[in-house]
């Protein structure tokens, strides 16, 4: 008989359950879940506190060892100043010689000869033109005649008078008509003079208004001279302006096709100004010797009101793009920058040698500093100095001529 086959109880393919728990195990797991996340939290918390503050020291001591690493520029310094002139008004002008005159003739007749050419310069009573004058000529001879036969006449009746065969009357009556033909003689000779037209003063043919063979009547410009030797500037001044000035003042002025500079001397300053435009007629003297040219326009700086003007030394502004900069010399108090929160984490760290460390930062920061500053220059001014419209206050002090290498809050040393 075979024994009989045991077979093992089946595999189930589920877990089997587990027992069920007592009635106090909820409040136990509940408990260590929430001590277990306030742990983690506060570890969070922890981890992410030292991670923020290390970069933090970190950059505040690369920041106080590249501050410690650049050097102590050496500079001269100047002070803003500011001053109360008055301001300039540009007024154009033009050029004309103290000398000029458009030569007439007062005879009517044919141009004989021109003999002057446009540009040529001419001495004082050289000839310039000559006018036909037949019939004045003939004027001449017959007053002349004239002149001839009375005194003929006057000599005979004095002759006469002394041997008592003529009249003091008729003698005095030719001695009127011989004085009468003297004068005609002399204004015969006059009108004939005028038929050569002669230069009235040394300068130069600046126009030639006829030819050899026009006619020439009077009141009709045949030329127009004008002198070398003196010029004189002609302008129009506004009237608020041509009221603080005075004959004799002197005004700045530049020719700018020559690019001469010189000081204008106001000569002639009218006494009614012009109703319509508003405007007062004036002439200012030119030195002698100034390069300039009739006709040449010229600027005139005319003195306005009084304002309140901030300048600086030119050398004192550098120019970056379209950038004007100066730097301006602050004094950094003990104590800030870089160096102040040093000696907090210092006593953090008690650290004695640190501390020192930190102390001699402080040392070195502390003392005169580069600030860059922007401004808006004006007028150029005298003495080397420019105006300031923007970006200073008086009193500050300004860096001269900085060096290519000078950076925001650099250190400084003024040099005596």
């Amino acid at each position: 008989m075979n024994p009989p086959i045991l077979s093992a109880p089946p595999r189930s393919s589920a877990v089997s359950a587990p027992s069920a728990p007592s009635p106090r195990t909820p409040a136990l797991v509940t408990r260590a879940s929430l001590l277990t996340w306030v742990l983690l939290a506060g570890g969070l918390a922890l981890t992410g506190c030292s991670r923020s503050t290390g970069p933090s020291r970190a950059g505040e001591s690369d920041a106080g060892t590249a501050d410690a690493g650049r050097p102590v520029v050496r500079i001269s310094i100047a002070t803003v100043r500011v001053s109360e002139e008055p301001l300039p008004t540009e007024v154009v002008g033009t050029v004309r010689p103290a000398e000029r005159a458009l030569v007439a003739p007062k005879l009517m007749g044919a141009i004989e000869s021109l003999p002057v050419t446009l540009g040529q310069r001419v001495a004082a009573g050289e000839v310039l033109a000559r006018i036909s004058a037949a019939e004045i000529l003939a004027r001449v001879t017959q007053a002349r005649a004239q002149l001839n036969l009375a005194q003929r006449d006057l000599d005979r009746e004095r002759s006469l008078l002394t041997q008592g065969a003529s009249t003091a009357d008729l003698v005095r009556s030719l001695e009127d008509r011989a004085t009468m033909t003297v004068a005609m003689v002399r204004e015969a000779e006059v009108m004939l003079g005028y038929a050569e037209i002669r230069a009235p003063f040394t300068g130069v043919v600046v126009r030639k208004m006829a030819q050899t063979g026009d006619f020439a009547s009077p009141g009709f410009p045949l030329l127009e001279l004008e002198g070398t030797s003196d010029f004189q500037i002609e302008a129009n001044l506004p009237e608020s302006l041509a009221a603080r000035l005075s004959v004799g003042s002197a005004i700045p002025a530049v020719a700018p096709s020559s690019g001469a500079s010189f000081s204008a001397v106001l000569t002639e300053l009218s006494p009614s100004a012009d109703a319509a435009a508003r405007t007062v007629p004036v002439k200012l003297s030119v030195p002698a010797g100034t390069a300039v040219r009739s006709g040449e326009f010229v600027r005139l700086s005319v003195p306005g009101p009084v304002v309140r003007r901030l300048s600086v030394p030119a050398a004192a502004v550098s120019v970056l793009g379209q950038m004007e900069r100066v730097f301006v010399l602050a004094t950094a108090p003990a104590g800030t920058g870089s160096g102040a929160a040093a000696p907090a984490e210092a006593s953090a760290r008690s650290g004695r040698d640190l501390g020192a460390a930190t102390s001699a930062s402080d040392t070195a920061a502390a003392g005169p500093r580069a600030t860059l500053r922007l401004v808006r220059t004006g007028v150029a001014l005298p003495e080397g100095f420019v105006e300031i419209l923007a970006g200073l206050e008086v009193g500050e002090r300004v860096v001269l001529n900085p060096p290519a290498s000078l950076r925001e809050g650099d250190r400084l040393e003024v040099l005596p």
